[in-house]
């Protein structure tokens, strides 16, 4: 069988470092994931996988040239269940557009509060976080709602994996524009506000 690690040769504009990412559609074309070359290849070697798209590079194993995959097509239909969004500062941040949801500040400067203090028996749970800026976080301390004066400006709860969700966190800059037509309307999360 050919080697799976392949060498990298470049014949165009990409120069790539094995970290390039790879779009994986299922057998239907439903955007399923992302996975990095090495990954990419071994499906299509083993025939997985058929290259649908590819970056503008070959990749040379012990026997066999292959193009670069960008998008690759799973040979099966996958079933898979809708993915959860994941419970961590970064999701809730976004999920509350990076807002202190006690004054309505936009901040890059932002905690995690419990609404209700893990001393009061606050559980660590999407009802029970939010953002909040540094001044309203120390403001309400371990301190109730009430006794802090404070209000939420929306209730917190656990947001919905978008249709994209897997793909975008798996990206962190812009994607491959062949990736495009496989993928409308994607865009990727910003590290700071989202647009």
């Amino acid at each position: 069988m050919d080697d799976p690690e392949p060498e990298q040769q470049t014949n165009g504009h990409h120069h790539l470092n094995g970290r390039n990412p790879v779009l994986v559609l299922n057998h239907n074309y439903e955007p399923l994931n992302v996975c990095n070359i090495r990954r990419a290849i071994i499906l299509v070697i083993t025939g997985k996988a058929e290259i649908l798209e590819a970056y503008d590079l070959d990749l040379m194993t012990a026997r066999q040239r292959y193009d670069a995959p960008s998008v690759i097509r799973l040979a099966y239909m996958i079933r898979r269940p809708h993915p959860r969004v994941k419970l961590c500062r970064r999701e809730i941040f976004i999920r509350d557009n990076y807002t202190c949801q006690y004054c309505g500040q936009r901040t890059h400067e932002l905690t995690i509060d419990h609404v209700i203090p893990r001393s009061r028996g606050g559980g660590h749970s999407w009802e029970n976080l939010v953002s909040a800026c540094r001044a309203c976080n120390h403001r309400k301390g371990g301190k109730t709602l009430t006794e802090a004066r404070l209000r939420l400006r929306r209730e917190p709860v656990e947001p919905r994996a978008g249709r994209y969700y897997s793909i975008e966190r798996a990206i962190s800059s812009s994607v491959d524009e062949a990736w495009l037509k496989f993928i409308p309307e994607f865009h990727v999360l910003p590290n700071g506000f989202s647009s």
